[in-house]
């Protein structure tokens, strides 16, 4: 009997790589980190255009390692979940091929085995692309929690502080947009104490709420 060939594309391997999981940057200049109960003062005065080390907001801001924390268990729950269907989808396959090969499937069979096999390919693919496509938005979303944390807090900084500008600077080869600032202008130590002890805080109120909650 003439073997009915079957070309199976298995995304496993791919949709590893594509899923991405979001890293941050490194620890930035080399600079100390600033835990959360500190207490630090910008030496810029008011009226100062000011800027601060984004990369080393994005490391250092305990809120947004939390969020990442979580969101990479999730990614890496879904890679090896679309892995695992990628390894057995193959299987499948490689067992239909040696099947063929040994000419002991008749033609009825071998035809009923490879629809079977393809439409397993075509609902394996519509996973992997929504999961793809979940982890994305939920990607998106962690950032924008993130951006709007920090945006909400640099306004409540600068109330008091009353800069002329605050600047983000991002890179180290050379930062952009500001290829050199004055030490005494960078807001960033001040900034990650404020945003650490504030998510700090608000976690806590969060954690009394829901046990006032539970004990109602």
């Amino acid at each position: 009997m003439k073997q009915t060939p079957l070309i199976l594309s298995i995304l496993a391997l791919v949709a590893v790589a594509a899923l991405g999981i979001f890293q941050l940057t490194g620890d930035g200049n080399g600079k100390k980190k600033v835990t959360s109960g500190e207490a630090v003062e910008a030496a810029a005065k008011e009226g100062a255009i000011v800027w601060y080390d984004l990369d080393r907001v994005l490391n250092e801001y305990d809120m947004a390692n939390d969020l990442r924390s979580v969101f990479e268990t999730k990614a890496q729950s879904i890679q090896e979940e679309i892995t695992r269907r990628g390894n057995k989808l193959q299987s499948d396959a490689n067992k239909f091929q040696s099947d063929l090969d040994k000419g002991i499937l008749v033609r009825s069979v071998a035809e009923q085995r490879s629809q079977k096999l393809q439409q397993q390919q075509a609902n394996f693919n519509n996973y992997a692309g929504q999961k793809q496509q979940e982890i994305a938005e939920e990607q998106q979303v962690m950032m924008n929690k993130i951006a709007d944390a920090i945006k909400t807090y640099i306004d409540k900084f600068n109330e008091e502080h009353k800069y002329a500008m605050i600047i983000a600077t991002q890179g180290d080869l050379l930062p952009s947009p500001v290829a050199y600032g004055d030490p005494d202008l960078d807001i960033t130590d001040a900034l990650l104490a404020g945003l650490n002890s504030e998510y700090v805080n608000n976690k806590g109120k969060e954690t009394e709420d829901t046990a006032t909650t539970t004990k109602e």
